[in-house]
């Protein structure tokens, strides 16, 4: 048997940095100056499914609105 193994590959530093800003203007704290409050609009998840286009397309996100707050 074989199987196939991809390798990962590093992301630039810029380009986390600026997903990661992008990231937190989608999804403000519950209490501002409180992250462990929770996020007002979405989860991890749809934070993770935000971050990971943004990797994506190089730190510029386009036209992909975060979910409606809850």
């Amino acid at each position: 048997m074989s199987s196939a193994i991809v390798p990962a590959h590093a992301i630039d530093a810029q380009v986390a940095r600026a997903c990661d800003a992008l990231v937190a203007r989608a999804f403000p704290p519950r209490e501002p100056g409180n992250p462990a409050s929770g996020s007002a609009r979405g989860g991890a998840r749809d934070q993770r499914d935000y971050f990971n286009p943004c990797v994506a397309n190089g730190g510029k996100m386009g036209d992909h609105t975060p979910p409606k707050s809850k």
